[in-house]
């Protein structure tokens, strides 16, 4: 049986098509070679817990790897000292029995004297120094815990014996100890007393910076298709398709993976450029994709990050891109933004600004009672989307249903109305994306694709003839790198002298350009 994608749990070379990890774990090797405690903090999906398998299965020669996890245990463990001494305790001795190490080692574990954390500081040291290979230590799913004060105590503990090692000597403790989780414990928000407001403050303070890059790049995404190609034979061009999946989840990992497993079990392995967009879509769609589950969740119990990822989706705000701001911190954490190239805050990847497009689009609906509807005749012809008359059908409904309006909120979502109007038109054949070099508080470049066909259209907030002029030059511009010789551009115009203007096509420095007045 050949192997497949995989998107769920951690992945194997013998059964997974899988990117070369050995750039990420010769970098992981070598903090774990100098004896450094640190976090693989990474957003949801991202290859925490496979690169933590990766540990186990390439360096147990080497060392003793013992992995644990907090998932699933429960409550009763941090009930107090005691219980988490014995719980852990127990997960060490089970690994050992389970790699058939001699009862003395197991033995270290069974003591019933452990029944606090001092007992099982003790017995971390007698282990250590009794075990002839120096010990790793995994812990998995530490967020679980990490808000808890016995948490907070155990890597307090792990913190003290590290730092006695100089003196010591190495094998006084566990060599490294690796944990694993979304958050950075180096940054928890933590509530040290129950009547305590709750601070920045953590004892894993010993930790390496773990600065991995663990995303998927386009040549990297092209030796998995390889790897995929050379069992199935499809004859797909594998530098564009995997330069085009790149081009959509700027390499998250799994993105990437779903995106290949859909092509493969759900679009009949037919390795197409339209294809990819296909599979994009199926997964912005959110439906059984736990990722996009998360956004939601994220920004519906968040409402300053709801409010902050808003303003750049929508409003084509820039914000500094530094973990000094805690919305920023807590945005990157969960990788809905990166860095630009100017050192601003952009939304990580297409599918997650696509789900967040669609979220805001509803909600406005649905808080604004607008009667925008698209559903009318001739939006496409002959096969071919027909956008003068999309955004002139947009520019009419518009003053029909807020022709007496004064409503402030049209100022800032203008743009995304239009995006919620357009969406249905095209849906399950079109797609959409903001090009990210050109958005702004003023100006935003929509590029969208129906059946092989590309359109521009730059939505713009009227700021007077001279920015209209200006708005010109930039879409004739912008047509001009992408080698096209026609453009929308859609004004919305909120001063209370409306322009009237009928839409029209012009000439502008060799481009025509079809411009609606909002």
């Amino acid at each position: 049986m050949r192997k497949e994608f995989n998107v769920t749990g951690s992945c194997n070379p013998q059964r997974h098509y899988m990117v070369d990890t050995e750039k990420r774990f010769k970098a992981v090797e070598n903090l774990i070679d100098r004896g450094n405690y640190f976090t693989i903090n990474r957003a949801r999906q991202y290859g925490k817990t496979t690169m933590l398998q990766t540990i186990r299965r390439r360096l147990s020669d080497k060392y003793l790897v013992i992995k644990t996890s907090f998932e699933g245990i429960g409550d009763e463990p941090f009930k107090n000292e005691e219980s988490f001494a014995r719980m852990f305790a127990k997960q060490m001795a089970y690994e050992l029995a389970y790699k058939n190490e001699d009862e003395k080692f197991i033995d270290v574990w069974k003591d019933k004297g452990i029944v606090d954390l001092d007992a099982l500081s003790k017995s971390i040291t007698t282990f250590c120094q009794l075990f002839p290979r120096p010990v790793i230590v995994l812990i998995d799913e530490v967020d679980k815990s990490s808000n808890n004060q016995l948490f907070v105590g155990f890597i307090g503990m792990l913190r003290d014996l590290y730092l006695k090692r100089d003196d010591k000597g190495m094998n006084y403790t566990f060599h490294s100890v690796i944990l694993a989780g979304v958050y950075d414990i180096k940054n928890l928000k933590l509530r040290l007393r129950p009547d305590a407001e709750k601070k920045y403050n953590s004892p894993w303070n010993i930790a390496a910076d773990f600065n991995v890059d663990m995303t998927f790049h386009p040549e990297e995404i092209a030796q998995m298709l390889n790897d995929y190609e050379n069992d199935v034979h499809t004859g797909m061009d594998i530098k564009a398709i995997s330069e085009e999946i790149y081009k959509y989840t700027t390499g998250y990992p799994y993105l990437v993976s779903a995106i290949c497993k859909i092509i493969d079990e759900r679009l009949e392995a037919d390795w197409t450029l339209d294809n990819v967009q296909k599979a994009v879509k199926i997964i912005a769609k959110g439906e059984n994709v736990t990722l996009i589950d998360d956004l939601s969740k994220n920004i519906e119990n968040n409402a300053e990050l709801r409010d902050f990822l808003y303003s750049i989706v929508v409003n084509g705000q820039e914000y500094s891109y530094s973990m000094v701001d805690p919305i920023v911190r807590l945005a990157n954490m969960f990788s809905y933004i990166r860095e630009n190239q100017r050192g601003k805050t952009m939304i990580h990847n297409l599918i997650f600004e696509e789900a967040l497009f669609v979220y805001f689009g509803n909600k406005t609906m649905r808080e604004q009672g607008t009667k925008i509807s698209p559903f009318v005749l001739n939006y496409v012809q002959n096969g071919k989307l027909n956008m003068e008359h999309v955004v002139t059908r947009f520019r009419d409904l518009m003053r029909e249903e807020y022709r007496e309006s004064t409503e402030p909120f049209l100022e800032k979502e203008g743009r995304l109305l239009f995006l919620t109007f357009l969406k249905p038109i095209i849906n399950g054949i079109g797609f959409y994306y903001v090009e990210p070099q050109t958005r702004d508080n003023r100006r935003m470049d929509l590029v969208v694709t129906y059946d092989k066909q590309e359109y521009i259209v730059e939505l713009k907030i009227w700021h007077g003839d001279k920015y209209e002029e200006l708005g010109r030059d930039q879409l004739s511009g912008y047509l001009a790198t992408r080698g096209m010789d026609e453009g929308y551009l859609v004004t919305f115009d909120f001063s209370k002298n409306k322009q009237e203007a009928e839409p029209q096509w012009i000439e502008w420095n060799g481009k025509r350009i079809f411009e609606v007045i909002v």
